[in-house]
C-alpha cells in the first residue's frame, strides 16, 4: 500500500536494489524492479547504539536507540526506538506556522532463537506511527484567471491566490495521523542438502486526513478521509544447496488482505464557493451546498495464491541457465457506494439528474452511485537467463523476464462508468481497470579490474509494457485509474566503483532512458495543452502515443568519492 511508504526506516541491515521484473521470488506487482528492505537482527555480541540529532533552523529532532545482544545460550534479542520531529520548512501565512509538522515513532523488537544448527526462528513485532500536520504542498503555477479571480471577488479581496514559489502557502489547516503494525514470523530448517523456510506476515495500518484542498487561506472545501488495512500472508518454500550442478527453489504463497476506506468532501457553512454558486445556480443553491458533503465507502477483499519455482543448472565449468516461473491466482470483491449528505446530515439516494443536490455536485464532476465487483484473474510470469563466465571475476549474461500487476477496483473515482451506475452521461468515471504486464530483455556484463581495485556493470535493456497502469486528474476533485494501452521503456545503465588507494573510493554511475507510449490515445492532458491537441468531445483527454511519460529523465548520472579515516584503537 502505498501509505506504509511513508513509514520511517530505522535499524536497517541492508537495502538491495533489484531492477526488472522480480516476479519469481517477490511475487505480482514487481514489473520494474522490487526494493528490499532487511532489518537487522540480534547479534552474539552484546551491542548498544545511541545517536542524537537537533537541526535548529527547521527544529529537527531524532533520537534512535538500539540495545541487542544473547539472552541466553540460544537466544538473542534486539529493541530498536525511533522518535523524531521536526517543525517544517514551509510557512504556512494563514495559520502562521511552519509546514508540515511531523512527528515519526518506531518500537521494534526481534528475537531470535537457535536451539540447534539446523533451526533459526526470528520473530519480529514493530508498532509505529508517523504523523503530520499541515502539508509541504505550494501552487506554484496559475491554475487559471477564473479561479483567482472567483476568489478575490467572493472574498470581497480578503483573499488572493498566491503563485509564488517563496516557500510559503495558505491553509485553513491540514493533517495526516497514521499508525502501523507489523509481526513477522520466519522458521528455517536445514534438512539433508536442502532448507525449508516458513514466513508468516501480519501487517495493519489505519490513517484519517484532512486536506484543505482549495489551497487558500479562504473557507472553500475540504477533504477528509481514513482507511484501515489489515493483511496476513504464508510463505513455504524448500531450497537446494547452490554447489552442486542443478540447484532450485521453490514454493507456495498466500495472502489475504481488507482494506476499508471512506472520504467526505465538505462544504463549510462560510464556503466561498457556496457564495459562488449564486450566481452560477442562483441563492438557492449556495443555501443548500452551506454544511453540505458527498462521501464515499469502499470496501475490498483479495485472496491470492501463488506456486512458484526457480532452478540453476550449470552445464559447463563457466557457463549456466537459469529458468524459472509464478503463477498467481487471485479474487478480489470491491463495493463502493458516492452519495450526498445534505446540510441538516441526512443521506439523499441517487435521485435523478434533475435534483438540486445532485445538479451542484455535478459542477465538481461527482456522479452518485453504488457499484460492486469481483475480480479473478491469474498471471504466469516465466523467465529465462543465461551466464557465462570470462573468467573468476568477470560475467556476460542476457535474460527474459515477465511481470505481472494485477487490476483492481478504483477506490477514489468520484464517478462511475455510465453503462454500470451513473447517471451523467457527460460525467464518464472508473471502476475496473485491468492488470498490467511486462516483457524485459537485458543483455549485460559485471567486470572487475585492478586484481579486484575496480568493479564495472553494464546493462541494456527493453522493457514492453501492456495496458500499464497510470492515474490521471478529472480535472476537478479526483484522479482516475485507467490503463494506457501499450509503452516501451529501453536503455543503458552503467556504475562502478574504483578503490584508487585503501582510503579512497571512487563511485558513480549513468543512465540513458528512453520511454515512449507506443498506443495511449486516451491520456489526460497536460496543463495548458493547447486546445487543438485535446479531444473534441472530450477536452481532458488527448493522445499521448509517441510521448515521454512524466518522471522519466532521458539522462541521469551521479558520482562521489569516499575517504575512510582509519584510527589506530
Amino acid at each position: 500500500r502505498a501509505q506504509l511508504s511513508r513509514a520511517p526506516f530505522l535499524d536497517i541491515e541492508r537495502v538491495e536494489v533489484l531492477r526488472g521484473p522480480q516476479s519469481i521470488l517477490f511475487g505480482k506487482n514487481s514489473t520494474a524492479g522490487a526494493i528490499s528492505i532487511t532489518t537487522a537482527k540480534p547479534g552474539a555480541e552484546l551491542e548498544a547504539k545511541l545517536s542524537a540529532l537537533y537541526e535548529p533552523d527547521f527544529g529537527e529532532q531524532d533520537v534512535r536507540l538500539v540495545l541487542s545482544g544473547p539472552i541466553t545460550e540460544t537466544l538473542g534479542g534486539r529493541l530498536a526506538i525511533l522518535e523524531s520531529s521536526n517543525d517544517g520548512y514551509m510557512e504556512n501565512t494563514t495559520l502562521n506556522r511552519d509546514e508540515s509538522g511531523d512527528k515519526n515513532r518506531v518500537v521494534r523488537a526481534t528475537f531470535q532463537w537457535q536451539p540447534n544448527d539446523l533451526w533459526d526462528i526470528i520473530l519480529k513485532a514493530e508498532d509505529g506511527s508517523f504523523d503530520s500536520d499541515g502539508r509541504n504542498i505550494e501552487v506554484v503555477k496559475p491554475v487559471g484567471g477564473s479561479y483567482a479571480n472567483a476568489l478575490a471577488f467572493f472574498t470581497q479581496g480578503a483573499y488572493q491566490l498566491d503563485t509564488t514559489h517563496d516557500w510559503k502557502r495558505q491553509s485553513n489547516g491540514d493533517y495526516s495521523y497514521n499508525d502501523t503494525e507489523n509481526v513477522t514470523l520466519s522458521i528455517e530448517r536445514e534438512l539433508e542438502g536442502h532448507t525449508i523456510t516458513s514466513v508468516t506476515g501480519y501487517n495493519a495500518y489505519t490513517y484519517e486526513e484532512l486536506c484543505d484542498c482549495d489551497f487558500t487561506g479562504a473557507s472553500g472545501f475540504n477533504i477528509l478521509s481514513d482507511e484501515d488495512y489489515s493483511q496476513v500472508s504464508q510463505e513455504l518454500r524448500i531450497a537446494s544447496d547452490e554447489d552442486q550442478t542443478l540447484s532450485y527453489i521453490g514454493g507456495l504463497f498466500f495472502q489475504g488482505s481488507s482494506l476499508k476506506f471512506h472520504d467526505d468532501v465538505h462544504v463549510p457553512t462560510d464556503s466561498f464557493i457556496a457564495t459562488a454558486f449564486s450566481n452560477l445556480l442562483g441563492p438557492a443553491a449556495a443555501n443548500l451546498l452551506r454544511g453540505a458533503s458527498s462521501k464515499r465507502d469502499f470496501e475490498q477483499d483479495t485472496d491470492l495464491a501463488a506456486i512458484f519455482a526457480q532452478a540453476t543448472w550449470n552445464f559447463a565449468d563457466r557457463s549456466r541457465v537459469i529458468v524459472g516461473a509464478r503463477y498467481s491466482q487471485e479474487t478480489k470483491e470491491g463495493s463502493r457506494h458516492q452519495y450526498h449528505v445534505s446540510n441538516t446530515g441526512v443521506e439523499l439516494p441517487q435521485g435523478t439528474t434533475t435534483q438540486p443536490y445532485n445538479v451542484i455536485w455535478s459542477q465538481f464532476k461527482i456522479d452518485p452511485h453504488k457499484i460492486e465487483g469481483k475480480r479473478d484473474e491469474s498471471g504466469f510470469t516465466p523467465l529465462v537467463t543465461f551466464q557465462h563466465d570470462l573468467s573468476d571475476t568477470d560475467m556476460l549474461y542476457i535474460s527474459y523476464t515477465t511481470g505481472f500487476k494485477s487490476g483492481g477496483f478504483d477506490v477514489r473515482a468520484n464517478a462511475a462508468p455510465n453503462e454500470l451506475d451513473g447517471i451523467y452521461p457527460n460525467i464518464e468515471g472508473t471502476w475496473e481497470f485491468e492488470d498490467e504486464r511486462v516483457k524485459n530483455y537485458e543483455l549485460g556484463g559485471k567486470f572487475v579490474f585492478g586484481n579486484g581495485a575496480a568493479e564495472l556493470n553494464v546493462a541494456a535493456f527493453r522493457s514492453e509494457f501492456e495496458d500499464m497502469q497510470t492515474s490521471q486528474f478529472d480535472g476537478s476533485l479526483t484522479f482516475n485509474v485507467t490503463n494506457a494501452g501499450e509503452a516501451v521503456v529501453q536503455g543503458l545503465e552503467v556504475d562502478g566503483r574504483w578503490a584508487l588507494t585503501d582510503n579512497i573510493l571512487l563511485r558513480g554511475g549513468g543512465a540513458y532512458i528512453d520511454f515512449e507510449y507506443t498506443d495511449f490515445p486516451n491520456s489526460q492532458c497536460y496543463f495548458g495543452q493547447p486546445a487543438a491537441e485535446r479531444n473534441p468531445t472530450n477536452p481532458t483527454v488527448c493522445d499521448a502515443t509517441g510521448k515521454r511519460r512524466e518522471f522519466t529523465p532521458e539522462y541521469q548520472g551521479n558520482v562521489g568519492i569516499d575517504y575512510t579515516l582509519n584510527f589506530s584503537n
